[in-house]
């Protein structure tokens, strides 16, 4: 008989993993999928623009691959299937939604993602107060717009990524959007002074952005459906409230079995990916080693959890590869601003306890005297003494955000802001000035260290 791998999770890492062992074990391993949803390998991501009426085709346009095509491939793809329970020492899984109560095996993969920040708060739990974080939650926000309800005016609560991009996608559908945010300002991972560009973004949409704003309840009307959002003394009306305050990884069934956890309660794993004999974990539900700091961090993000369970894939079929860690890079636009960041900001650097300086220049996409040049700005942040890099943060117009993709190879190799300066970039002036943006913010920053 052949031996058993048992994923918990069919999204991106789950998948991955499962794909690599079914190519890799050609017949010699049985796989085999939970999945509580009824999608496989789809794109999260790409939620907020289908919503904004961008992806036309609707949910099955953020599908990479289907059960179907899964199943084809040798993958035993369980759909409406619960895990509720792990009892390691018997190597088996309970279940809820199937035939069978408990499922067994040999090699176990714990992929079972994030879920979305819910506070304990009056009200939250009020007829459309809803996240985005799968295709599911998605498709309740599209039938709430196209539902008999009428909404017109629609509160985002927090300003991160998820909730930058869904305040985004509702103004494009012509509503009046209310985005409250906690902090000082959207896009806590930035520091202030880029924050206050997308602020500034947001706005130019028709967006009100509230910052410093802790919301402490939602109103409810007589059918239960949310009516208005509380901060403090203040009441902000809302017919649908989305909810962008973040998330957490989804490992209490690993907490439960005893599996170790770190301070952000995401599974702890070798660069392997394994957690205990046979057991592994990938994906939003881990924590990893952030490269810059050297510490352990909680980054949710699909294009981690893809490389961590192809690595995970690849050792339960004796192979040989590692997950290396991250230095925490992401994109995203607001309107017309895109955004990029990677690494360390100033404040982040300082609680890693890195003695730290940061500088922002102002520049442009390309030659400032070619037709289509946009304002951008950098910000660099780098070590005290050494010069090494520790964080670049982009905000800026069309062509902007990808260059962050330079500073974060520079982050993965432990340049410091000299080597930059004298690295072979690309230059044309439809492209870039003849010294490129990054580099004008590491002769500002090497500078800075040099006098500090």
């Amino acid at each position: 008989m052949a031996r058993r791998l048992l994923v918990i999770g069919g999204d991106a890492a789950g998948m991955s993993a499962a794909s690599q062992a079914a190519r890799r074990s050609d017949g010699r391993l049985e796989v085999v999928v939970l999945e509580r949803s009824g999608w496989t390998s789809y794109s999260a991501c790409g939620i907020p623009y289908w919503i904004a009426g961008e992806v036309k085709d609707g949910p099955d346009a953020l599908v990479a691959r289907t059960p179907e095509e899964h199943r084809a491939n040798g993958i035993d793809v369980r759909l409406g299937v619960t895990a509720v329970g792990l009892d390691l020492d018997r190597q088996r899984v309970q279940v809820a939604g199937a035939a069978e109560e408990w499922v067994g095996f040999d090699e176990l993969v714990v992929a079972t993602g994030a879920r979305p920040v819910r506070p304990d708060l009056p009200g939250i739990d009020a007829g459309g107060v809803l996240g985005v974080q799968n295709l599911d939650a998605g498709q309740r926000v599209v039938d709430v717009l196209r539902g008999s309800r009428e909404v017109r005016r629609v509160a985002v609560v927090g300003a991160g990524y998820i909730g930058v991009e869904m305040a985004e996608a509702l103004c494009a559908r012509g509503l009046d959007v209310t985005v409250l945010q906690q902090a000082a300002e959207p896009m806590a991972s930035l520091d202030p002074e880029m924050g206050a560009q997308v602020r500034e973004a947001l706005t130019r949409l028709g967006a009100e952005v509230h910052c410093e704003s802790e919301v402490t309840g939602f109103a409810t009307g007589p059918d239960g459906w949310v009516e208005a959002v509380h901060v403090a003394d203040t009441a902000y009306p809302a017919d649908l409230v989305v909810l962008g305050i973040g998330v957490e990884p989804a490992s209490q069934l690993a907490v439960d079995a005893g599996l170790p956890v770190g301070e952000s309660r995401g599974i702890s794993t070798d660069d392997r990916m394994a957690v205990a004999d046979g057991v592994w974990a990938a994906g939003d539900c881990v924590e990893v080693r952030h490269r810059v700091s050297g510490q352990s961090a909680y980054v949710p993000l699909g294009t981690h959890a893809n490389k961590q369970g192809r690595v995970a894939g690849i050792n339960i079929t004796g192979g040989a590869a590692s997950f290396p860690g991250v230095v925490g890079t992401a994109i995203t636009r607001a309107g017309d601003l895109e955004v990029a960041h990677t690494g360390l900001g100033l404040a982040a650097a300082t609680e890693a306890g890195l003695s730290a300086v940061a500088e922002t220049v102002e520049a442009t996409t390309m030659a400032g005297y070619m037709p289509g040049a946009e304002p951008m700005s950098v910000r660099m942040v780098a070590e005290s003494g050494s010069g090494r890099l520790l964080g670049v943060q982009i905000a800026g117009g069309a062509g902007a955000a990808k260059r962050i993709d330079v500073a974060a190879l520079a982050l993965w190799h432990r340049m410091t802001a000299d080597e930059l300066i004298q690295t072979d970039l690309a230059y044309a002036p439809p492209y870039s000035s003849v010294w490129d943006p990054l580099q004008m913010a590491a002769r500002k920053v090497a500078r800075a260290v040099r006098d500090a």
